[in-house]
């Protein structure tokens, strides 16, 4: 009975001790989206405060790579390629490390995020931008660490950093005029082969209009004439539509670009269809 008793005891105990208190974070993150222009940058860090403690100079000592925050290194995503400091960032994710100073704060934006905190050992080859800012003073205290997207533009805005009564700011670029002008070329210039071609063979997978999907298809061709697997997609419109001379003649077409392509499915494809549409072919 004694062991019993003891058993309940243990497995009383190590439930107890397994059980997770919730309690707030003494810096809670945060993620910040924000669209510039046709880019979405994100920003997840999180958030110390002041608590009545001097922040820089103390709390963060000068001159000395901080992690830019509080726990997990603070992480900016960009959707597109951006400029920094005349740098150019791939469109991904960046730790944002700082060297903060009485006048001027180094930011660093580094290819490695998985650091809790500052890198054990610094790679400077991860290293894709950095800039040399100015400290502004504010004219009351922010108690809470606090990132923020700013000065927003179509072409552009800033990385803003606030902590008690300092802020930096950092300037970026965003490719907004090159994207525009290419989607409108696009959209002027009416669709592209792969967009009739992909409404052809919708139509014609769907059993719906095939004339339209002959219309579509053809302009496919006429776009790309080299893409064979159009010249497929074209045969078995015809065929469909009872029209074997235009099916052979696609076939053939697309037969002569796949053996010159080396795609062994597409000539065998197009030799079965010549076949048997009474058309032998070596």
């Amino acid at each position: 009975m004694k062991k019993i008793i003891l058993l309940a005891f243990v497995v009383v105990a190590s439930f107890t001790m397994n059980a997770q208190i919730t309690t707030p974070a003494p810096s809670p993150f945060s993620k910040l989206e924000q669209k510039v222009g046709l880019t979405d940058v994100t920003l997840e860090y999180s958030r110390p405060s002041m608590r009545g403690r001097e922040v820089f100079g103390n709390l963060v000592p000068f001159d000395i790579l901080w992690r830019t925050g509080a726990n997990k290194n603070t992480i900016i995503s960009f959707s597109d390629a951006v400029t920094i400091n005349g740098s150019t960032l791939k469109a991904g994710s960046y730790a944002v490390f700082t060297k903060p100073g009485k006048t001027t704060w180094e930011v660093i934006f580094y290819a490695n995020t998985e650091n809790w905190g500052t890198p054990e050992k610094w790679d400077e080859s991860l290293v894709a931008a950095k800039a040399t800012v100015e400290v502004y003073s504010l004219p009351m205290s922010v108690e809470s660490f606090t990132a923020t997207i700013d000065d927003l533009s179509n072409n552009g805005a800033s990385l803003g950093l606030l902590w008690d009564k300092t802020m930096v700011n950092v300037p970026f670029s965003v490719p907004t005029e090159a994207k525009a002008s290419k989607s409108i070329e696009k959209v002027m210039n009416g669709p592209s082969a792969n967009d009739y071609f992909a409404a052809a063979s919708y139509y014609l997978e769907a059993d719906k209009d095939l004339k339209k999907a002959q219309e579509w298809i053809n302009k496919a061709v006429s776009l790309n004439d080299k893409a064979y697997w159009m010249s497929r997609k074209q045969s078995l419109i015809y065929a469909k539509l009872g029209d074997n001379k235009n099916a052979i003649a696609a076939a053939k077409r697309s037969l002569a670009g796949a053996k010159e392509a080396g795609n062994a499915d597409y000539v065998k494809m197009n030799k079965d269809s010549l076949s048997a549409w009474g058309i032998e072919v070596e």
